[in-house]
């Protein structure tokens, strides 16, 4: 069974930092491109990050640029997301999903298996 789950979520201050997991089963990450959304309340999922399969190539929104950054462990068939200097907005669910492309895409049709979320909330 084909699977992602997050992991990582939770209540930070503004300024502070989380670190969230992707971890995939059923499936080896090696071969898809991994991208990062997020959706807050009221307002459409948006693509955050990617990261591609063929040559670890990566893509920001430009509203995470210099504070989010995307990796991949391919051993253990996890994706990261190192969120630094969060701010307010930047709360909301995060979801990792996965595409059979090997290019890196924030292109929300584009992916193949999603995750369940979690969620993300900066908050002082």
């Amino acid at each position: 069974q084909v699977q992602l789950v997050e992991s990582g979520g939770g209540l930070v201050q503004p300024g502070g930092s989380l670190r969230l997991s992707c971890a995939a089963s059923g499936f080896t990450l090696d071969y898809y491109a991994i991208g990062w959304f997020r959706q807050a309340p009221g307002k459409e999922r948006e693509g955050v990050s990617c990261i591609s399969s063929f040559d670890g190539s990566t893509d920001y929104a430009d509203s995470v640029k210099g504070r989010f950054t995307i990796s991949r462990d391919n051993a253990k068939n996890t994706v990261y997301l190192q969120m630094n200097s969060l701010k307010p907005e930047d709360t909301a669910v995060y979801y990792c999903a996965a595409t059979r492309l090997t290019i890196a895409t924030m292109l929300l049709g584009l992916y193949n298996y999603w995750g369940q979320g979690t969620q993300v909330t900066v908050s002082s």
